[in-house]
This record gives C-alpha cells, structure tokens and sequence, in this order.
C-alpha cells in the first residue's frame, strides 16, 4: 500500500494506491478521521476522533494511518475472495 498525500491541512487528506489501483481514500477535517475503502464515496472501514483538527497532531499520524490501512487491506482481502 502507498498513501498519496493530496492535501497537507484542513482538511488532511490522502489517495491510498495498491499497485496502480486506487483502494482508498483518508481525510481527517475537523478533528474526525475516516477511511474510505475505494475512494470518496465508498464504505468507511476505519474512523476515529483526532487531537488535531484539520491536520494530524506528529504524535497521532501514524497510529492512524496505520490502522486506515489496516482496515483498507482487510476489505480488499474480503472482497477478492
């Protein structure tokens, strides 16, 4: 999995990328973090409050995007079974 990022702050957002497929997609605005399985409109598989809000405070940033893609490559696993 590679993350994108597309926007720095307010909101904090990114692309995530399996190979060249888009699997999804992460914003964190207004101290809420969620994580869409296959971009903007697809099923949110991970969210959480943040300390930060329109950006991740350094302390939280990589327990949250881990678990975002965590969660995005459990869905994928799901669904090419």
């Amino acid at each position: 999995m590679r993350l994108e990022l597309t926007c720095p702050a307010c909101p904090e957002q990114y692309d995530v990328w399996h190979g060249k497929q888009k699997v999804g997609y992460l914003r964190l605005r207004h101290g809420h973090f969620r994580a869409h399985f296959m971009g903007v409109e697809g099923e949110i598989v991970y969210e959480a409050d943040t300390i930060g809000d329109g950006l991740f405070e350094d302390s939280e940033r990589e327990f949250h995007l881990n678990r975002a893609i965590e969660a995005i490559r459990d869905k994928l696993k799901s669904t090419e079974k």
